[in-house]
């Protein structure tokens, strides 16, 4: 299974916008409940995409710039970043499928 690699307001850049593959970026934190509930469904996409999306995480606690530069006002938000640009925002918990169609949608 492919695991979710932790991205930072330093990395960011280097690791999301300057991608040439599509990324999935998951803005969480700790105390967020809903975050925890999607982090397992995040993890089964970041398997069934292997090798088409990239997904990373980050926690919006240790890490301020970012998400305050991207406008995230609430957890969890999910990003798909494609060619170094937000190609679709999903924010809140979402089923499994819904947020496939959302990927397959972009890719």
């Amino acid at each position: 299974m492919a695991t979710i690699q932790p991205v930072s307001d330093a990395t960011f850049e280097a690791l999301v916008l300057q991608s040439a593959s599509p990324v999935l970026v998951d803005f969480w934190a700790a105390w967020c409940s809903p975050c925890k509930q999607l982090a397992p469904i995040v993890e089964e996409l970041a398997g069934e995409y292997a090798g088409k999306v990239t997904f990373l995480s980050m926690d919006i606690d240790a890490n301020d710039a970012t998400p305050m530069n991207l406008g995230i006002s609430s957890i969890p938000t999910l990003i798909l970043f494609k060619d170094g640009a937000p190609a679709k925002v999903l924010v809140g918990a979402k089923p499994k499928g819904a947020i496939a169609r959302e990927l397959d949608a972009v890719l």
